[in-house]
């Protein structure tokens, strides 16, 4: 596998793959991967001849107080996982690599100026969705990959991306991933690293309401409020559970329902001590 810090060497690599006719797909990360990570480099393979993973914290999606300095980070670990699925190429980039004014900065951002970006994760992270479209901007334009690939745990990112791209008129396919969980349920996340050990068994509650809300879906129930109340019950019988939302929105745009039909999407940001956790279901429900 290759190892690429610098834009001019990914560019001439992914050059010499199109030159031979190989099809490029491309797997974002922010680094210390896990088996989520692993499954989209693995689903990346499957449909592409050549795979290219960025390894990025990427500054401009945190805000102030949030924990870019904390955030895990092992470049070897990873190497070694995408080494054993199949990756081609790892781009590494400093930040003033990706970042040339210096400090993570920069003065072109894209974003989306609707209100996808500001519900759900984004009404208490409003830069983040901005910082995270301009970062997939840049490696969409750094790779030219044919296809992309993110994790439905992340669930309004990608519908962010889709919508991006259509926008913007990327050439590009996005590729949804299921969410990859533990044995006992917990979504796989690198911030479940800050959990100690009685934290971890807490972080259960919001897969337990994950799993009790999908199955009122699937048993008849279309309200909203009645679904979101039901879970909300569960998350608050941990004592370690803080709730930042627990939302029913349109799959498609991230508006708020109040009845549950169509792509529906049940997400929720819940914080097990200090550390902010998210889970999801997406359902098509029919009218």
């Amino acid at each position: 596998m290759k190892v690429a810090r610098t834009i001019k060497e990914v560019r001439e690599q992914v050059t010499e793959w199109k030159k031979q006719g190989l099809t490029v797909g491309l797997v974002p990360t922010m680094g210390y991967l896990h088996e989520g990570h692993a499954s989209l480099v693995d689903k990346a393979v499957s449909m592409c001849d050549r795979v290219v993973a960025s390894d990025f914290v990427n500054p401009t999606q945190f805000g102030p107080n949030e924990d870019l300095e904390s955030y895990p980070r092992d470049f070897e670990h990873d190497c070694r996982l995408l080494e054993e699925h199949g990756c081609d190429m790892v781009f590494y980039p400093s930040v003033d690599e990706m970042y040339p004014d210096g400090g993570g900065k920069t003065d072109t951002y894209v974003e989306i100026l609707d209100d996808m970006p500001k519900q759900l994760c984004g009404k208490t992270r409003p830069i983040h969705f901005r910082g995270v479209c301009t970062v997939v901007a840049k490696l969409f334009n750094i790779v030219l990959p044919d296809k992309a690939f993110f994790g439905q745990k992340d669930a309004q990112q990608l519908a962010i991306i889709k919508r991006m791209v259509r926008d913007m008129s990327y050439g590009i396919e996005i590729v949804g991933c299921p969410i990859v969980r533990e044995e006992d349920g917990l979504a796989k996340s690198s911030r479940n690293t800050y959990l100690n050990e009685e934290e971890r068994k807490a972080a259960l509650v919001l897969s337990k309401a994950v799993f009790a809300g999908k199955k009122m879906v699937q048993d008849g129930e279309r309200s909203a409020d009645k679904l979101v109340e039901a879970m909300k019950e569960i998350i608050s019988k941990e004592p370690m559970a803080k709730i930042d939302y627990v939302s029913a929105v349109s799959g498609r745009d991230m508006s708020t329902l109040k009845v549950l039909e169509g792509e529906i999407l049940v997400a929720m940001a819940v914080y097990i001590g200090k550390t902010r956790l998210i889970d999801n279901f997406m359902m098509e429900v029919e009218k």
